[in-house]
Order: structure tokens, then sequence, then C-alpha cells
């Protein structure tokens, strides 16, 4: 897959102390689900401009978080520097506990970490199948893991439902569908922690609504799935944690409801308006 050159583009709710009993037994107390992915700190500048300001994300196994805010408000930088795209000015990127800021795009893929980007990065005149099989051959390739490549395409393409099409030129696909060949092709590397940026642009209602579906069946799978989106219903149904970024600071982390309620959030990038329909 070509590489993509990077364009420049909080706090939980504390946990309730529970309430003593009259009997000496020991609290509930729930734990929150331990972070797969996490960023510490992370500032981006671009000469003299900072395009992410000390963030700090966690993204778990299982569960889909998302990440949402203005246009330039550092999304897509801080996918860049989670993938290992962008170096970061200062900060951290732990994947599984293990720090890898300071490892290359390819050896961060090898440990279960995979993208989509905003543009279609998709060979135009080959089919749905072959483009989803190419990125197994690369993976194979540096792999000394051994797979039968024909079968582990098919079940990826019915994981997303491209059976129907896999025979079909990319370019003579509705961009909806095209969208869903990214992310198969991303799904071939059998990653851990899935990053999609903007997927549901362009898809149809109906689309959407099978996309949302097999999101939801990954991350079941115990998948981490990030997503920067502006369908904003889309994000409030799909995801457990949201963060919220503008200027290149997180101004707000927390579930659908505490989001759609946030007078900073509501005020830099939801609306009042728009809040009451997300």
């Amino acid at each position: 897959m070509p590489d993509k050159k990077p364009a420049p583009d909080k706090k939980p709710a504390p946990d309730k102390k529970p309430v003593p009993d009259k009997k000496p037994v020991p609290a509930k107390t729930s734990q929150p689900t331990p972070a797969l992915l996490e960023t510490r700190d992370i500032t981006v500048r671009f000469g003299g401009n900072t395009a992410v300001d000390g963030v700090g994300l966690t993204m778990a196994g299982g569960q889909i978080t998302g990440l949402i805010g203005p246009n330039g408000a550092g999304k897509t930088t801080m996918f860049n520097t989670i993938t290992g795209l962008q170096k970061p000015a200062s900060g951290q990127v732990l994947l599984d506990g293990d720090d890898i800021t300071r490892l290359s795009p390819a050896k961060r893929a090898r440990r279960g970490m995979a993208r989509t980007f905003q543009r279609l990065e998709l060979f135009l005149s080959l089919s749905v199948r072959d483009n989803v099989r190419v990125a197994g051959d690369i993976l194979r390739s540096h792999s000394r893991k051994r797979f039968d490549l024909d079968e582990q395409t098919d079940r990826v393409l019915e994981r997303t439902g491209l059976t129907d099409i896999a025979d079909r030129d990319v370019s003579d696909i509705p961009i909806g569908r095209a969208r869903v060949v990214e992310v198969a092709r991303a799904l071939m590397t059998s990653p851990r922690v899935l990053l999609l940026d903007e997927p549901a642009s362009g898809q149809t209602e109906r689309e959407t609504e099978a996309f949302a579906e097999m999101l939801t069946g990954l991350a079941a799978e115990g998948l981490a799935i990030c997503l920067v989106e502006h369908d904003l219903p889309l994000v409030m149904k799909l995801c457990a944690t949201i963060h919220v970024l503008d200027y290149g600071a997180l101004i707000a982390s927390g579930t659908p409801a505490e989001i759609k309620e946030s007078p900073e959030v509501i005020a830099a990038y939801i609306g009042t308006e728009e809040a009451s329909h997300a």
C-alpha cells in the first residue's frame, strides 16, 4: 500500500465512592476496560504552529472509540502520529503497554496496527478481490507466519460483506462500497487496532447501516477500533467512548451522553440544535 504523507491538519468522570455498608463487606467498584492503545501528552508542531497540544487518548480492545472535532482540529495528525507517519515533538504512543513511539510504521503494523485514509488509496483497475489480496501479499512477504492467502482473502471478503462484488473492478463500484474495500484491506493484516479516517464518507443510508453492523461485529471479536467521522449520529450510536479535539487540544472525553451534554463540545463543534438530534 502506498505511504501517505502526513497532512497538518478530559478527563473521564471520576468513579463514585462506594456508599459504606453497615456490614464490613468489600465495596463493589466497576473497573474501566484496560487500554490496548494509549497516547500520553502527544504534541505535534509544524514550524511555529502547534497542531496537537498534549493530547492523551485511550482505546480499549473490543470497543469502538470516537475521535471527533471540527476540520483542522488535529484528528488526522493524531492518526499519523499513532501509526508512525508523523514524529511527535513530545509524548508517547503505547500499544498494549509497550512504548512504540520510536518504531517505524512497518514495525507498528507488524505489531497489529492498521488504518485507512480520508482519500481512497485503492487500485481502481484491479478487482475488489485483488485490492484486498494485495495487502496479504505484502504481509506474507514480511512475515514468518504461513497462511493460505486465498482462504484469508475469502474470509475477509465475507466478514466485510464484499463477496457479492469481489470480482468487479473497484472503478465500477459505488464509493460507499469502495470505503469498505479499504477496511477489508486493512483487516488482511489481522490487526488488533484499526484506525478509520472518515470511513462512512459517501455512503448511502443503507450502506451506513450495514457498515455500522460490520464494525460492531469486528469490535465484538476484540478489535480496538477508533473512528474519525463527521456523521455524529453514527458516532453516537457506535462508540463507547468519544474524545473531542478542538484547535489541537483535547476538550472532552466521555460517553456519547456525556459528550452531547458538554458545554465545551456544544460550543466548539456540535451546536445546540445538532446536539439534540445526535
